[in-house]
């Protein structure tokens, strides 16, 4: 699949212009270009959860050009609904175009979705369903200092499934606030 359009890159650029996280974005796109596992903290409304997914789809890296799609976990289907809609409007589309959501009882994905907010119990049955996580270039994992048993499950099986089924697969995790752990996670 090709890549998104130049315009996408205009508006997301012109829309994160000002989040502090613009400055690492690059390290983090970097890494995931060269097959590493990512670990992301910075402060609370840095600007993590809208700018790192958009970044990623836009980088241009090989990876995020094949048309897989860049699944982001939020812990809260409140905060899925608002990712999604905040990544959609930075880049001037509404949600389900080119960034979506799936939660318990909701879904507004296209075929045209590229970047999917989910929840942890919609993540937890799609690894159940498919190991591999066919379609999937990237997993994102947001919040992750908000630790629950279904989160931690999650990483383990898509670290597992790096190691055994899909070692093109993407892994980042991002938190405000991971102090020691963020040292255990990238192992």
């Amino acid at each position: 699949a090709a890549s998104p359009a130049p315009r996408l890159r205009e508006r997301f650029d012109a829309a994160s212009a000002g989040l502090p996280v613009r400055e690492v974005l690059n390290d983090v796109t970097d890494a995931l270009r060269d097959g590493r596992p990512a670990v992301l903290q910075a402060p609370p409304g840095a600007g993590k959860t809208t700018a790192l997914p958009l970044a990623m789809l836009l980088s241009g890296a090989q990876y995020a050009s094949d048309g897989g799609t860049i699944v982001v976990l939020e812990p809260r289907r409140l905060a899925a609904r608002a990712a999604a809609t905040r990544m959609a409007t930075m880049l001037g589309e509404g949600v389900g175009e080119t960034v979506g959501y799936r939660v318990r009882f909701e879904s507004r994905v296209s075929a045209r979705t590229r970047v999917e907010v989910v929840t942890e119990g919609v993540l937890g049955r799609r690894l159940l369903s498919d190991p591999s996580l066919e379609g999937v270039c990237a997993v994102v994992f947001d919040e992750f200092h908000e630790r629950s048993l279904e989160a931690d499950s999650a990483l383990a099986l898509c670290a597992q499934s790096r190691q055994l089924l899909r070692p093109d697969l993407r892994l980042v995790v991002m938190s405000a606030t991971l102090g020691s752990e963020a040292r255990r996670v990238g192992d």
